[in-house]
């Protein structure tokens, strides 16, 4: 078969995604690669069509548990061997999967990094005819990555004690520069083919809210979205444990996950979540990693993560199917300090020096300010994200909360004037609540007792709201004018450009304009719906009862829903309503694995539906 009929016949696509049939190639061909794609662009098909055309076994890397059992049940499912190495498998079980991988059995064999050195695996790998090493979530390798596993560093060890060195492959979502680097250098890649698809995940609609009530936000969007399965991030783990219970005493089907829950615990709870018996997982950046649940349509940030990387990889656990999803990040200030409280507190890395972890603990920290800067920014949220990346775009989406609002450009000139001459006059020794509280002329007891009320600044700018001193101050701080130290209690500094402001220049900063957004047909205000073109003949009845259909079949394999089939697979069913073999093989993501297994019960549910009342 050459690498179109596997890829039909085995995963159900006629044709390969942007940058997937450049890397299908060079693996097929010996040629180390390093493939730098979105979630949801289908990194894990890169390698996988390769390993089926090539003679011998391929070797995945994976970080984490959920994530192999996941690849694993969906090769199995499409008819593809595949097996896992990992601290879930008992003893017996790891020595039975050992002997089988031996016999050849595997045509895929998933292991942790820590399994890599351990010597019943190597003495397994030197003996076997392995055609390829793949690498998922490449960004684990870097100390500078928001990931770091020192495990490994130990992948390039293990592949030079490999007695034929195989086609070596990279993958990952989310890689700066310099995390780039240390991939290249630290897996000892060999002029590899590098294929960057670049972030923006077109089908996610991005929005930052800083509302008061966040919990009253969560439950508008849950109440208008009664169907959707989502998740809901918290920054520590009493908050999930109150947003969880207060979800579950509204009817919400609600579950948690947290690193001090038991492990049988969290692991019924994830269960639940992929299961689908409930629709909301509220949890701590413990989970989520490897989850290759398709149907997740949103994923909503009850708290700021600490930085952009986290950020773009947790929001993007949202629509992998490609379908429309939210990316919703509820804001409060509050949550800087929070984060900056829990970067103080890390110990850092053991495996690094003192010197590495204070270098790593000050990229945390400026990291953290352009996680911040994201959330106050009028700009594109979109081009926000991807410039940080290091990609350009038009500063315009159309498809993002501040694009949606209607803005205008304002002049701060005497504003921004005021708030440096106050930092100037008060020795550069307070933050950002005391120069506002000063420049508004508060009657606060500490502006007293600190000399602030005798500032000459004091009341200067009392007919000016106090959200908006803070935006230009946002502004300013995010265009170098003044900065923001990182010290247990932030203080406001001057920079070499402060000056620049009292020169004859015009200070202009775009602003929402002071009225209600009007709310369009998805009733909350400055979004609007929109339907894929793929899908506009989608007929959404027999949708819901497709999705039965396949509850059942879940159910009866003990397999999470979308491992039988993804709900854009459904869609494409609803819509093209086949009626034959024939005609379910050109439904999207069914190959013939699936058509055998599962075509006669969706051929007839279809059948039934058509027919005339």
């Amino acid at each position: 078969m050459d690498k179109y009929q596997i890829l039909k016949k085995y995963f159900g696509y006629d044709s390969f995604r942007e940058g997937q049939e450049i890397m299908v190639d060079a693996l097929a061909m010996g040629r180390d690669v390093f493939g730098i794609m979105p979630t949801g662009a289908g990194k894990s098909l890169c390698y996988q069509v390769p390993a089926l055309l090539k003679e011998g076994i391929a070797i995945v890397v994976s970080p984490l548990i959920s994530l192999m059992k996941d690849q694993v049940g969906t090769l199995n499912q499409a008819g593809v061997h595949a097996a896992f190495f990992n601290s879930s498998l008992t003893a017996s079980q790891y020595r039975k999967a050992l002997l089988l991988a031996k016999e050849g059995r595997y045509k895929m064999i998933y292991v942790a990094p820590e399994r890599l050195l351990l010597e019943e695996f190597i003495d397994f790998a030197v003996g076997a005819d392995i055609s390829i090493v793949a690498i998922d979530e490449a960004h684990c390798v870097s100390q500078w990555g928001q990931d770091f596993r020192p495990s490994y560093l130990k992948i390039a060890e293990f592949i030079r004690r490999l007695p034929h060195r195989p086609a070596v492959g990279a993958f990952t979502a989310t890689a700066t520069r310099e995390v780039r680097e240390d991939i290249l250098a630290a897996l000892d890649l060999n002029d590899p083919v590098t294929v960057t698809t670049g972030f923006d995940r077109k089908n996610l609609f991005y929005k930052v809210s800083a509302g008061k009530d966040k919990f009253g936000e969560v439950m508008d969007y849950l109440t208008e979205n009664p169907s959707e399965s989502g998740i809901i991030y918290c920054l520590t783990r009493k908050t999930v444990e109150e947003v969880c219970e207060k979800l579950r005493n509204r009817g919400i089907a609600a579950t948690r996950y947290h690193a001090g829950l038991p492990d049988a615990e969290r692991r019924k709870n994830q269960d639940d979540f992929l299961y689908d018996t409930a629709a909301v997982m509220v949890a701590t950046n413990a989970f989520g990693m490897g989850i290759d649940k398709s149907n997740v349509r949103f994923v909503i940030h009850y708290n700021m993560p600490k930085n952009i990387e986290s950020y773009y990889q947790e929001a993007g656990r949202a629509g992998r199917d490609g379908e429309e999803a939210r990316c919703i990040l509820l804001y409060a200030p509050q949550d800087v300090v929070l984060n900056q409280f829990l970067i103080e507190q890390e110990t850092g890395n053991e495996e690094l020096g003192e010197e590495e972890r204070s270098l790593v603990k000050e990229r945390d920290k400026e990291r953290l300010k352009q996680m911040a800067f994201y959330c106050t920014t009028n700009e594109c949220l979109r081009d926000f994200i991807l410039r940080y990346f290091g990609e350009y775009t038009t500063n315009y989406c159309g498809k993002c909360s501040n694009c949606l609002t209607e803005f205008e450009e304002i002049d701060v000139t005497e504003t921004a004037r005021a708030i440096i001459e106050c930092v100037k006059s008060s020795g550069q020794r307070f933050g950002m609540t005391v120069i506002t509280d000063t420049l508004r002329g508060s009657q606060a007891a500490k502006l007293r007792e600190n000399r602030m009320a005798q500032n000459i600044c004091f009341g200067r700018l009392k007919e000016v709201p106090i959200y908006r001193i803070r935006q230009v101050m946002q502004f300013l701080c995010h265009h170098g004018y003044i900065l923001v130290t990182d010290d247990k209690y932030p203080v406001v500094k001057l920079t070499d450009q402060s000056q620049e402001i009292f020169k004859n220049v015009s200070v202009r900063m775009k602003a929402a304009k002071e009225q209600k957004k009007k709310k369009t047909s998805a009733g909350r205000a400055g979004e609007q719906k929109t339907v894929q073109e793929d899908f506009l003949d989608t007929d959404y009845a027999l949708f819901e009862k497709l999705r039965k259909v396949r509850m059942e079949i879940a159910k009866t394999e003990g397999v999470p829903p979308y491992i039988v089939f993804s709900d854009k697979s459904l869609k494409d069913m609803s819509a093209k309503k086949p009626g034959s073999r024939k005609e379910f093989l050109k439904v999207s993501g069914v190959g013939e694995n699936k058509c055998r297994k599962y075509g006669e019960r969706f051929l007839t549910a279809i059948a039934e539906y058509k027919k005339p009342l």
